[in-house]
């Protein structure tokens, strides 16, 4: 490899490191705005009474005009109706995403979980506004070339691990 390409693809793993971090902390915001706070600050695995209480409202005013029917039965008959569990899912999804991908750790699992969550969250609030569209469509692009570009590789923890256990964890880069 040419001294040049692989300046090229240090770089190209810090711009990937970068996006990672920044989607992950918008991810991993969940912990002080979805989990109940002990002391208010740490932070505990269960959705936080505000959430519970607020996420029908939110999902509410999303399905009422939404014209993905098939959709829209599955968020009226199941979700509205078991309202707090998808909170607590949705709190902890948010967190264990967000917190996999500040960290580099598991970053293809927290990508993935993202992925899942911004599918979701597209197919509420799509119809709302074109901003709402074109955000969750980055949003997935996103998500994506995190998962295929093995993003915790420089700047995370996944990278560490594969320095140590190379054969365990998977080649450090998986283009060289």
């Amino acid at each position: 490899m040419t001294d040049l390409a692989a300046r090229s693809n240090r770089t190209a793993g810090k711009g990937l490191a970068l996006i990672r971090i920044i989607v992950g902390c918008w991810f991993a915001k969940a912990i002080f705005t979805k989990l109940a706070l002990a002391g208010g600050f740490f932070p505990l695995p269960f959705a936080s009474d505000r959430w519970i209480e607020t996420m029908p409202k939110i999902i509410a005013k999303q399905m009422a005009e939404n014209p993905i029917a098939p959709y829209k039965a599955f968020v009226e008959g199941t979700v509205l109706p078991n309202a707090p569990l998808f909170a607590n899912l949705t709190a902890l999804g948010e967190t264990v995403a967000g917190t996999f991908l500040v960290l580099g750790l598991f970053t293809g699992v927290g990508s993935l979980a993202a992925l899942l969550l911004v599918l979701n969250y597209g197919m509420a609030s799509w119809h709302m506004s074109p901003a709402s569209q074109g955000f969750h469509w980055t949003l997935f692009a996103v998500m994506i070339g995190l998962w295929v570009g093995r993003a915790g590789m420089t700047w995370g923890l996944d990278g560490v691990l594969a320095d140590r256990k190379p054969g365990w964890w998977g080649s450090r880069r998986p283009w060289s």
